[in-house]
């Protein structure tokens, strides 16, 4: 998030003062803060699901345990 606020500060910067390379260079990390942002999601994503699935295989386990004792 922060690299996106600075970005966009910078790129209205160059707006402003007519520094196309400020523009461009806001504009680049504007999409390099969204890029973390968004893997950051994903990486939370897969976690859950990791941490569902075991949770799943457990229930599973304990359920064929059961199954064979009773």
């Amino acid at each position: 998030m922060r690299d996106e606020i600075e970005g966009k500060a910078e790129e209205v910067k160059g707006k402003v003062t007519s520094d196309k390379g400020e523009e461009i260079k806001g504009k680049i990390r504007q999409t390099a803060g969204k890029v973390r942002s968004k893997s950051r999601e994903i990486r939370g994503d897969i976690h859950d699901h990791a941490t569902e699935q075991r949770e799943q295989k457990g229930r599973d386990e304990l359920r064929k345990s059961d199954d064979r004792q009773g």
